[in-house]
């Protein structure tokens, strides 16, 4: 075991770059055509700015090696192997010249920053067409003037807006206040006027609209009309049409009174967030088909009345699968209810997917108690987990909460890989979870770790799985997926082991997957990235949760640190299956006595090689059953 462990220190980590997987299902196109359109997209670009300071000196497109545009100045891509460019940041390298539109071409674009330079000319129309998937668009401080165009709020993906320091003129398009996601905005230091939108997802502070004289409203002060003396000629005409104002305004005041009142109506309808409970509400006599004798004469109305119709006060999680919520009996007894979002299959389907689940049993599992098919509505019965899940007992989401001891850390890394390892080895059929993530591991009164939504990667719609944090704006699942998907689209069980490979960091750091906050500010990188770095600066042992260190767990800790490495090496073939994780595991926590009973069994090299991929649960994988 030595020599794979120096081996994994110095290769430690690989890096994940998620949001291009999104553009990849999104446009369709073949990786072929990609490759040339985002190699014509930067030659555009070139050719379309002045660089009086040679700052692109780096674009040199005689090059025509593998990825040779990645290694460009200010250019990311999604995969350093392949030429698909996922960021554009050239600031501060005084180009001249207006907003280069062959940028359009770079389809998988998620991130554009062209700030401080000298850029003139105005905003493209057709903003939405050129940069349709960009998550990010900083144009500050340059030279761009005219309006601010409409076509902007189409751009529905921005989280950040940054467009002060300009020579922007008229209105902020109200439009723009419809950009749900949208988290940072600045216009300051413009020549804007009139009333600043009404964002649908807050309010900006003052500094978003600093020095334009003309902007008014929350936060800035209240527009007022400015007064004007009103010709003496106008007055008859006025006068003469006040009545048919009037009676137009009364009209269009009625209407939108009208209209508030409906909305306000259907607001009112629906104040517990339920109205598609109370659909199915009537199905009274709809039975739950239950997989534990103990709950086998429950019906759907018995859950209806222990969610309270399925309050939204009563979910007590939401990930891309569908929302939970607590039910509790009359006799006291505490359920989980998954209502399934999505779902891609038939009712005749669908009952024969629960069929196979509801026989997958093993102690690291939630039980599947039992499931209901009410009308569209799929809702699955879990066994009730008290003490939450992993992600928010590691990250303190809640007031009072302690930190987890490495003892318990330890019960919690062993107890899981040993859950996920009998799904891929002993489980008939075997699983490939494929959505793996801190989110997933709950805790049940002793907190043995129960893995979750095992098995549901098949009643789900791909891009509903993989991408909704992305197309939501946010990126926190998205830091356990493992970068070869990102070419080949297909889950593997190494693809599980690189995702949980990511938890046990979690474990050992304390950190969250997408975000490090013992990295210095200059780091833009994941959690996976920052272990790689640390790693080639030896520095590895900094990457320790500091309220682990020396309290006589350092070396276990270190241990496990290893092992997580070795879970997250880039190439998929070299990392460890799962099996092997969890004997790893249990051999470093061996003094604890986690694990009582051995009910993995042993397989041989055959057994566990490329057929076992062919036997996968898992949508994206032909089954041979």
């Amino acid at each position: 075991m030595n020599g794979p462990f120096k081996k994994m220190v110095s290769n430690c980590g690989a890096l994940t770059i998620p949001a291009a997987t999104l553009i990849y299902l999104l446009l369709g196109c073949t990786v072929c055509c990609a490759l040339q359109s985002d190699i014509d997209c930067l030659k555009s670009i070139k050719s379309a700015l002045e660089d009086t300071s040679n700052s692109l000196a780096s674009w040199n497109f005689n090059n025509q090696t593998e990825g040779f545009i990645c290694k460009f100045t200010g250019i990311e891509c999604w995969h350093p192997d392949e030429n698909r460019v996922l960021s554009i940041r050239i600031p501060d390298m005084g180009l001249k010249g207006e907003f280069p539109r062959g940028i359009q071409n770079c389809s998988s674009l998620t991130s554009l920053d062209l700030s401080n330079n000298k850029l003139n000319g105005s905003i493209p129309s057709n903003i939405s067409k050129v940069i349709g998937f960009v998550v990010i668009l900083d144009l500050s401080s340059n030279l761009l003037s005219g309006e601010i165009p409409v076509n902007l709020a189409n751009c529905s993906y921005l989280n950040d807006l940054n467009l002060d320091n300009n020579r922007l003129r008229g209105q902020i398009p109200p439009e723009i206040g419809l950009l749900g996601r949208l988290k940072t905005f600045s216009v300051a230091n413009n020549q804007l006027t009139g009333p600043v939108p009404n964002f649908i997802n807050g309010t900006f502070p003052v500094e978003s609209y600093a020095n334009n004289p003309g902007l008014c409203g929350n936060p800035l002060p209240v527009c007022r009309g400015p007064a004007k003396k009103t010709p003496i000629g106008l007055i008859a005409g006025v006068t003469i049409g006040v009545v048919t104002v009037g009676a137009v305004a009364m009209a269009i005041g009625m209407f939108f009174y009208l209209r508030m009142v409906s909305r306000k109506k259907k607001k009112d309808d629906d104040p517990e967030g339920n109205k598609w409970a109370k659909s199915i509400k009537g199905a009274k006599v709809i039975k739950l088909s239950m997989f534990e004798k103990s709950v086998s004469k429950m019906r759907l109305s018995d859950l209806m009345k222990a969610s309270d119709n399925f309050s939204k006060n009563n979910i007590i999680g939401s990930g891309r699968t569908g929302a939970v919520y607590r039910a509790v009996l009359d006799d006291g007894t505490s359920l989980m209810v998954k209502r399934l979002q999505n779902t891609q299959h038939s009712e005749k389907e669908f009952l024969s997917e629960m069929a196979t689940l509801g026989n997958v049993k093993h102690r690291n599992l939630v039980p599947l108690l039992g499931f209901c098919v009410a009308k569209k509505e799929r809702l699955l019965v879990y066994k009730d987990m008290p003490n939450g899940n992993l992600h928010d007992k590691l990250h303190l989401v809640s007031e009072g909460d302690r930190v987890l001891e490495w003892p318990l850390r330890m019960k919690v890394g062993i107890g899981a890989a040993k859950g996920f390892a009998w799904l891929h080895r002993n489980c008939n059929p075997r699983i490939i979870h494929r959505n793996i993530s801190s989110k997933c591991i709950l805790l049940d009164v002793e907190f043995e770790p129960r893995i979750s939504d095992f098995g549901l990667a098949r009643l789900m719609n791909p891009i509903d799985t993989h991408l909704s944090t992305f197309v939501n704006g946010e990126f926190g699942d998205m830091g356990y997926v493992a970068p070869e998907y990102l070419r080949t689209l297909v889950a593997t069980p190494k693809g599980d082991v690189y995702s949980f490979g990511v938890v046990l960091l979690e474990l050992v750091t304390g950190e969250r997957p997408t975000y490090v906050t013992k990295a210095p500010e200059s780091f833009k990188g994941n959690l996976v990235e920052w272990i790689t770095h640390l790693s080639g600066e030896s520095m590895l042992q900094d990457a320790i949760d500091r309220s682990l260190c020396g309290k006589g767990y350092d070396d276990e800790v270190f241990q496990v640190l290893k092992v997580a490495c070795r879970c997250v090496l880039s190439e998929h073939k070299e990392r460890p299956s799962m099996f092997e994780v969890y004997q790893l595991l249990r051999a470093i926590g061996e003094r604890y006595n986690f694990t009582t009973e051995n009910d993995i069994l042993m397989l041989s090299e055959t057994d566990y090689g490329f057929q076992l991929e062919e036997l996968i649960v898992a949508q994206d994988v032909k089954e041979a059953l």
